[in-house]
């Protein structure tokens, strides 16, 4: 199954989940509106069914909010938003995408689902303004000494895909996702771990 197909099937499910950590969704919210401007075009990739296109877009020019996964883009398109907002079906790697269209591009939860996340990170670079933003926020690999969990969890993903019960998932370490940002052409100005029971790196970086 491909990401995109698992993503389809799973997006009225995924558009009826609650917030698991409220505190940590909305502090996240609250940092990432404190670097968005009235005047500010901004992208969001991998926005699944909305929500939080939806609480950002109040607050800047232009919102444009973007999936790969139709399913979610139309889930999405069912909830009230503002005018600023657009959802849009589309990839990353999509030509409907231009550069230097942007002052802040956004993937949260969304870094550790792509294999080639170097590709990814210079695309970013070329759709962003010079000086403009990249804010995200990803699943990370513990640090330090693992937990007994987590060699079991990455066993078992393998076959949990094969099955079509989770995506493709790769757990990166935070020093990683900070180094192959900068080595994209960012020059990184905010981080913070979340502290879950899967840990998470948030990280706003600029255009240089």
């Amino acid at each position: 199954m491909t990401q995109t197909a698992f993503w389809d099937r799973i997006a009225p499910k995924y558009a009826r989940q609650p917030i698991r950590d409220v505190e940590s969704y909305e502090y996240t919210l609250g940092r990432t509106r404190s670097y968005l401007g009235p005047q500010d075009r901004v992208l969001e990739l991998g926005c699944g069914t909305g929500a939080t296109a939806i609480l950002l877009a109040e607050s800047v020019a232009r919102y444009t909010a973007t999936d790969v996964s139709a399913g979610m883009i139309a889930e999405a398109q069912v909830r009230q938003s503002p005018d600023t907002l657009d959802f849009v079906t589309a990839a990353w790697s999509s030509p409907r995408l231009l550069d230097r269209e942007y002052d802040a591009v956004l993937a949260l939860n969304l870094l550790h689902l792509l294999p080639d996340l170097a590709t990814v990170l210079r695309r970013v670079h070329t759709l962003l303004e010079p000086g403009g933003l990249f804010i995200s926020k990803t699943t990370v690999a513990p640090a330090g000494r693992a937990p007994l969990w987590f060699p079991l969890l990455r066993a078992a993903l393998p076959v949990l895909r094969l099955f079509g019960r989770v995506p493709w998932v790769a757990f990166r370490p935070a020093a990683e996702h900070d180094a192959l940002i900068e080595a994209a052409g960012f020059r990184i100005v905010e981080t913070f771990d979340g502290t879950g029971q899967i840990p998470s790196r948030y990280i706003v970086a600029r255009k240089i």
